[in-house]
């Protein structure tokens, strides 16, 4: 008896279960919205994609960082199912409309961010958001899973219809509805009436049993209800952070800074309120909205002039002699009037000073005789000129006037008065001394 002996070369059978494949980054097209982005982040980081659009909305408004990664990660990162992302495709010159969405994308994201430059507080709030989400989802990616089942497939058998099913049968005696009439008045079991008069539920078994009183259907059982939302306490939670944020700084701070301060503090409460019930099963859309919403108040406050203040003022400024004029006049919000109908300026000399009013109405007297050369620059508003006939206000953004005001006719000539007046949003007034 001869033994069968095994091929050389012949490999033995792995024990135990064989390492899993390292997931891939990669877009989703099933469950995308726009560019299957944030979808693919969701599935790889095994999160709730909405958390991943809304911080990204957040980032795109408050700096432009949510713009440039998705449009990057739109650009490069191909879908799960492909093979070639769109930035090869258009290399090989095959233009498309996802390719060029990916761009534009990308393009106004670094605008929005070389325009907010200047605002560390909405870059820093950025970096920190940013750095939170990156947290986040390499927590929910390396932490435990508790069952073996692959996501995709959960969500594939989450989105696929109910099977039909055969109506029950009660029972094997005849059915009023099921056995017709016949046409000498007779009928075959049941009692022979289509429509079920009284008395059906002791001729039918198991009627009484599914019906309610009348012959009436009894109702179905309550369906089990989900988790319960949070959205109306993240909400009162946030609003009360963000009057605290605003009244703590109310008062040694500017409006822009003041409000930003408040804002950002509900966000961040919103922000967390999605995430908790994100993990918890369940995402209201409302506090969806809220957080966009004061997102896009978060970079509308940011825009605002530095320099208003959250008092209204008046102030009077009356130099007497052309050494008393000061180099600039400065208001955050109010009525700020420059008297120099007392400042003698000898002719051939110049006097120059400059105003500036964040929110308001800035008011500049000038000696009757003098020469004026105005630049006047409004960020929405209106600016008054003397002779000007009418006195309605014309609001317009981004008004700007260089011009130079002879003295009247009779009136003495002196020196030049050079005026530079900026107001954020009001109006510029220039008058002659009477």
């Amino acid at each position: 008896m001869t033994q069968e002996e095994s091929p050389v070369g012949t490999a033995a059978p792995a024990s135990g279960k064989e390492p899993a494949p390292a997931r891939r980054f990669r877009r989703d097209r099933r469950h995308k919205t726009l560019g299957g982005v944030c979808a693919g982040l969701g599935r790889h980081c095994d999160m709730d994609p909405v958390i991943f659009r809304i911080v990204l909305a957040v980032l795109a408004v408050t700096g432009g960082v949510g713009l440039i990664f998705y449009g990057f990660a739109w650009l490069f990162v191909p879908y799960d199912d492909a093979d070639e992302n769109e930035f090869r495709k258009l290399l090989t010159g095959r233009v498309d409309g996802p390719g060029l969405a990916a761009i534009v994308t990308a393009l106004v994201g670094c605008g929005v961010f070389l325009s907010m430059l200047n605002n560390g507080g909405a870059l820093t709030f950025a970096a920190v958001l940013a750095l939170l989400l990156a947290g986040a989802g390499y927590w929910s990616q390396r932490r435990p899973a508790t069952a073996e089942a692959d996501p995709v497939a959960a969500q594939a058998v989450a989105d696929a219809p109910p099977e039909a099913q055969a109506p029950p049968v009660t029972g094997a005696a005849p059915s009023w509805w099921r056995d017709p009439i016949v046409k000498d008045g007779t009928h075959s079991g049941g009692t022979g009436y289509f429509w079920g008069p009284p008395g059906a539920e002791d001729l039918t078994p198991g009627y009484a049993a599914a019906a309610g009183p009348a012959g009436r259907r009894a109702p179905a059982p309550p369906r089990p209800r989900g988790p319960r939302g949070i959205g109306g306490p993240t909400f009162l939670v946030a609003l009360v952070a963000g009057l605290i944020g605003t009244g703590a700084t109310w008062d040694d701070r500017t409006l822009s800074h003041s409000l930003q301060t408040g804002l950002a503090c509900a966000l961040v409460v919103l922000g967390l309120g999605i995430a908790v019930s994100s993990f918890r099963g369940r995402t209201g859309a409302g506090s969806i909205v809220l957080a966009v919403v004061t997102a896009g108040l978060l970079a509308g406050s940011a825009a605002l002039p530095a320099n208003i203040s959250t008092r209204w003022m008046r102030t009077d400024w009356s130099p007497a002699s052309v050494s008393a004029v000061h180099e600039k006049y400065e208001l955050g919000s109010g009525v700020g009037t420059l008297d120099l109908s007392k400042v003698a300026v000898a002719k051939g000399a110049s006097v120059s000073t400059h105003v500036q009013v964040g929110a308001g109405r800035a008011k500049i007297v000038v000696p009757k005789g003098a020469t004026v050369e105005l630049h006047a620059e409004v960020g929405v508003g209106d600016v008054q000129l003397p002779g000007d006939e009418s006195n309605d206000v014309d609001v317009q953004p981004g008004v700007e006037k260089r011009v130079t005001l002879d003295p009247p006719a009779g009136a003495k000539a002196s020196g030049t008065v050079e005026l530079h007046v900026e107001v954020g949003a009001g109006q510029v007034e220039v008058s002659r001394a009477a």
